[in-house]
């Protein structure tokens, strides 16, 4: 029920207390100049809050206390990239977290997106870019998604109505014709002999570094010549095909595997707690042998990538070797396809009668 308290002032002007109160929800007030006024926005703030379209609630809630709700949440805690989440949060909370939820307009978070994109990198300086900042947008729309769903204290994710940056198609950096068997001949003179089959299987499986690197010997059938994946970056499970040179190393490899740890590459003691072996130095003294500059551990997928585009591999089957779950990330390759292109439009032609006599 909706109560209109007329109130006069010392100076003898006169307004319109309106306090609303239904029975399980919070109540609501607002003061108006004018009885028409307030009886109207009664009528209206009633309505609104009986069909749950009423979210007033909003001017009650800070955005440190989102945040805090949304960290503490389920949702938060499966993120694969919580921690990156939570640094984002972290400058939205020092920029806006004593501001009310009802002031995080569209217009407001803008400016802090533009006032992001002049603020220099913490680490080195230089220029951030655009895909840092829609990062740091997504974080807080993830929080306010989650606002609207399932808290109620907002009507609609602000940043719905926010753009973001381009950002550019992806870095592609494959392994050409010459530089792959120097690199595979330094790989396999390295010191560290896990090195050889790390690089191997990332090359002919196109896995990510954690999921080869990751690896258990459970997930191994020799047999079927597959490794399953249950815990993949987005989620999915997957399966990496095993090949070729990788079939005769992962047979060797068994039969001086550790009897109390699965892992296929076990740390070393002194990592105990570290998820994998790491490869970093190895692998950087196989690149200078190599004398290959500009090249990462993720570059490996893109070779691998690369080498599928190049022999005609369909966009659908690398996604699917990939495990892209978007067209868009396969995209990048099609460049390195047109032959492929080429053939395809030469079949057409002959499937329509109109090829070459």
């Amino acid at each position: 029920m909706a109560n209109i308290e007329k109130r006069i002032s010392e100076d003898g002007s006169t307004s319109y207390r309106v306090k609303i109160r239904l029975k399980g929800h919070a109540p609501e007030s607002a003061t108006f100049s004018r009885k028409t006024d307030a009886n109207e926005w009664a009528k209206k703030t009633e309505a609104d809050i009986k069909a749950g379209r009423h979210f007033g609630i909003s001017k009650r809630h800070t955005v440190a206390e989102l945040f805090d709700r949304y960290e503490a949440s389920e949702k938060y805690r499966k993120l694969k990239s919580a921690d990156s989440v939570k640094a984002r949060l972290d400058w939205w909370r020092d920029l806006h977290g004593d501001s009310l939820l009802s002031d995080m307009t569209p217009d407001v978070i803008a400016q802090a997106r533009d006032k992001l994109k002049e603020t220099p990198k913490q680490l080195g300086g230089g220029v951030r870019s655009n895909a840092d900042v829609n990062r740091t947008l997504a974080a807080l729309s993830s929080a306010c998604s989650y606002c609207v769903t399932e808290l109620g204290w907002l009507e609609r994710n602000p940043l719905e109505r926010v753009s973001k940056g381009s950002e550019s198609k992806g870095r592609v950096r494959f392994l050409s014709d010459e530089e792959l068997p120097r690199f595979l001949k330094a790989c396999r003179e390295s010191s560290r002999a896990s090195l050889y089959l790390a690089v191997v299987l990332s090359l002919t499986t196109g896995g990510r570094q954690s999921e080869v690197m990751g690896l258990r010997w459970a997930q191994i059938d020799l047999k079927r010549r597959t490794a399953m994946l249950g815990d993949t970056k987005n989620g999915d499970a997957r399966v990496l095909p095993l090949s070729g040179e990788a079939i005769g190393l992962l047979q060797e490899r068994a039969k001086v595997r550790s009897l109390t740890d699965d892992r296929l590459f076990p740390p070393t003691a002194a990592a105990k707690k570290a998820e994998y072996l790491d490869l970093r130095q190895p692998f950087a003294a196989a690149l200078k042998a190599a004398e290959i500059e500009d090249f990462h551990w993720h570059d490996l997928r893109h070779t691998a990538a690369s080498y599928l585009a190049m022999a005609g591999t369909s966009p659908l089957e690398i996604a699917k070797i990939l495990g892209h779950r978007t067209m868009a990330m396969v995209a990048r390759y099609s460049h390195l396809s047109p032959d492929r292109v080429i053939a395809l439009g030469d079949m057409l032609a002959e499937r329509m009668g109109m090829g070459v006599a």
